[in-house]
């Protein structure tokens, strides 16, 4: 049975991964690099590369033991090659290139969106397609319809801010610690989310795209003439804030479920970590008689396991790099998923 290391430095977590050429996960380690960025209150890319570079060693290692294996079991290789951060892509995928040609096994370059998109399907038994899969994570809000691995049509995205750095800059507002989200959420569990009316930007707009910006401009405002009332109003700040959210996210996806005429919805990216929000989708769709799947939260913020879960797809499909092209693939940090496709069918798989 064929074996993938997978690896994902996109962001500021180191993490490898082995999963089967069936999509089972065997071991899914994660560094994560909270503490080393908090004190910046965000990601600092040097540092994030400087931590990839002294521990990917280390964490394949882990995974490797963890998975009951050896380098001797891996057939494939599978690293993100974008989105995300340059020097920390490069890192992963320097360690993969490196293992591919030593090995002499085949390289599976993926995309992280679409990890991300795969994500609430591991290891259960639905297939993933005719899905809408929202995917709301730091950097990210995007809608897509998930077809059938390995193709998937974007619907709208973000045109500002996603919900996640709408997150994070209302927490900074508010001076809550750094990562925001789940500060918010806990703040938000002492406050009413209806005391404060807040905008739903695009809301009642008939396309798919999203916008958060003004969602966050509109807590600045508040928050200025408030002034000193605001410290005690911060619960109601985070739920009301927290609930605009909600509203927007489950707007748009109902919109593009009933453009698509989907069944299926798939909600993955660190923000679906957020309990409130998945209690609420759950609500509200179950009622609308939508299956809905949500991904394991261990596999919602950026981890290995969702990349090679993805690359099992092609590698169950023979859509690998061969030796010969590795000299040719180079990381994007910007590359969309429909860009990234393209430029597998037509540059490499012939």
């Amino acid at each position: 049975m064929g074996m993938i290391l997978a690896i994902d430095t996109s962001c500021d977590d180191t993490s490898v991964a082995v999963v089967t050429q069936k999509g089972e996960v065997l071991s899914n380690v994660i560094s994560s690099q909270i503490t080393l960025h908090a004190p910046f209150g965000g990601v600092v890319p040097e540092l994030a590369c400087r931590h990839h570079v002294e521990y990917i060693d280390a964490i394949a290692e882990e995974a490797l033991q963890k998975a009951g294996c050896t380098l001797n079991d891996i057939t494939a290789v599978a690293p993100t090659v974008s989105p995300g951060l340059l020097p920390a892509l490069l890192v992963g995928y320097s360690f993969a290139k490196g293992l591919s040609a030593s090995r002499a096994i085949p390289l599976i370059p993926q995309h992280h969106m679409e990890g991300h998109l795969l994500s609430p399907f591991i290891g259960k038994t639905e297939t993933p397609e005719n899905s809408i899969g929202l995917i709301v994570s730091g950097g990210h809000t995007q809608l897509y319809a998930l077809h059938q691995p390995m193709q998937y049509e974007l619907l709208g995205e973000t045109l500002d801010d996603s919900a996640g750095e709408a997150f994070d800059k209302v927490a900074k507002m508010l001076s809550l610690p750094y990562p925001g989200g789940p500060e918010i959420e806990r703040k938000a569990e002492e406050g009413n989310g209806l005391a404060i009316s807040f905008p739903r930007p695009m809301v009642k707009d008939k396309g798919l795209s999203f916008s958060f910006s003004g969602l966050k401009t509109a807590v600045m405002i508040y928050l200025h003439k408030q002034k000193a009332e605001a410290e005690e109003n911060i619960p109601d700040i985070c739920a009301s804030f927290q609930m605009a959210v909600r509203d927007v996210l489950i707007k748009k996806a109902e919109r593009g479920l009933k453009q698509t005429g989907f069944k299926s919805l798939s909600v993955c990216g660190g923000v679906s970590c957020n309990n409130f929000l998945r209690q609420e989708f759950k609500e509200y769709f179950s009622a609308k008689g939508i299956s809905l799947h949500f991904a394991k939260k261990e596999y919602c913020t950026d981890n290995a396991a969702m990349i090679g879960f993805a690359a099992s797809f092609y590698l169950r499909s023979g859509r690998c790099i061969p030796q010969a092209q590795l000299q040719a693939l180079d990381c994007n940090p910007n590359l969309s998923l429909s860009d990234f496709h393209e430029l597998w069918h037509t540059k490499y798989n012939h």
